[in-house]
């Protein structure tokens, strides 16, 4: 890609085609042509009147400008070219970091603020430093560009659209928008840095207690899946907002039970949850609680959980591996209800203590114990139960082991 081809612009910058008649009226090398609105919205962003039928299209197009403006907190001043000159940054590097932060190319339009150049310019420095490889800078890139893209879309969708409702004083939603997020704005970009840095101590914390360098990136983990049951069928029978009102519900109470145990959520696939803990009771706790939780909930189809314990390569915050791959056969398996785990999930409990190695030897302890001839066993939280061996496509032949609490 060289400059005269194409360059990257955050998400959003041309979508009414404001940066195409910006670039258009006062940058040669903008071109109309590329644009997805067209011309027509070119001439929109403009402020250019073609009659009454585009007054109120003018109108929106200026506070979406607006509305811009206030987010980023600057004007479109560069092109991706002008951009990367000033960043000192080859437009090939550029284009690369924009398009892995998600922002699509736009050509030669002059879209980009003062605050693209200093991003370019600080991972371009990382890079100049040698604290990161150029891989590894358009990894970080990639990382924030996708987890930040898919909370400015909830935030949108579910967040800002329920609070601008139209209201009795007769605004329109537009109307109510501006002052709206002018108000919210600050106060979430100090939130969303709060909880950035609490998450950072968290992670940071996890992986310095690796015993060796090997174990901060290839860890041992517990690692759950959590399904629901029949859910194509659900897909089928329920209306689209009741569908979505029990996906949230579901993805919800699953977040809170894995946090509120020590848990970690990995992600959400709308009828599934994946999990992760470095404990295995901790896992085995968030298995049972959330098969009792969404047991109690009438609304809510029955649950599956399929629990493994390995080594797990982490990446962008995402788990991969045969224990993932483990887990989440286990949970294909699993009847209604019903949290089963692996052998090596099943000796790691029994080697902390949270549930016997041998029911048969707890028992005899118990007996004995009773009858004052020998020491009562540990306070035991969970019960293991063989299951029947079978084969598992690409893994082999497994024997689960069913969990529940003890006693």
């Amino acid at each position: 890609m060289t400059a005269d081809e194409s360059g990257a612009t955050p998400r959003g910058a041309d979508a009414e085609g404001e940066a195409v008649g910006e670039a258009s009226a006062g940058d040669p090398a903008g071109d109309p042509a590329r644009s997805d609105d067209g011309p027509e919205a070119a001439a929109g962003a403009n402020g250019e009147n073609n009659g009454e039928d585009n007054g109120e299209n003018n109108g929106e197009n200026n506070i979406a400008v607006k509305l811009e403006q206030l987010i980023l907190g600057a004007e479109r001043r560069y092109t991706p070219f002008q951009a990367a000159r000033s960043a000192g940054v080859s437009m090939d590097l550029a284009a690369r970091f924009w398009r892995a932060m998600g922002f699509a190319d736009i050509g030669q339009v002059k879209a980009l603020t003062e605050a693209d150049v200093l991003a370019l310019r600080r991972l371009a420095g990382l890079v100049e430093a040698g604290l990161l490889s150029e891989a590894m800078a358009v990894q970080v890139a990639r990382s924030t560009g996708q987890t930040t893209a898919r909370l400015a879309d909830w935030q949108i969708d579910s967040f800002l659209e329920g609070l601008t409702e139209p209201q009795d004083s007769g605004l329109t939603r537009t109307e109510i928008t501006y002052p709206l997020v002018e108000l919210l704005l600050p106060e979430l970009e100090e939130f969303l840095v709060y909880v950035w840095r609490r998450q950072l101590a968290a992670a940071t914390g996890r992986v310095v207690q690796a015993q060796d360098d090997a174990e901060m990136v290839d860890r041992r983990l517990s690692v759950g899946f959590a399904d629901l049951v029949g859910f194509t069928r659900l897909t089928r029978r329920l209306e689209e907002e009741e569908l979505g009102e029990l996906v949230e519900a579901f993805e919800t109470t699953a977040a809170d039970l894995v946090a509120a145990h020590g848990g970690r959520l990995i992600k959400t696939l709308g009828d599934e949850v994946l999990f992760a803990a470095d404990d295995a009771g901790v896992a085995a706790e968030i298995g049972l609680r959330l098969i009792e939780t969404m047991g109690h909930d009438e609304t809510m189809p029955e649950l599956r959980v399929g629990i493994a314990f390995g080594t797990v390569t982490t990446r962008m915050g995402d788990v991969f591996g045969t224990t993932v791959n483990l887990a989440s056969r286990l949970t294909s398996i699993a009847p209604k209800d019903t949290v089963l785990v692996d052998e090596a999930f099943a000796v790691e409990l029994g080697r902390t203590g949270d549930a016997p190695v041998s029911e048969a030897d707890a028992a005899a302890a118990e007996k004995a114990a009773q009858e004052g001839t020998g020491s009562p066993p540990p306070p035991y939280r969970f019960a293991l139960q063989p299951m029947w061996q079978r084969p598992v496509r690409g893994l082999g032949v497994v024997e689960p082991w069913m969990l529940t609490r003890r006693g």
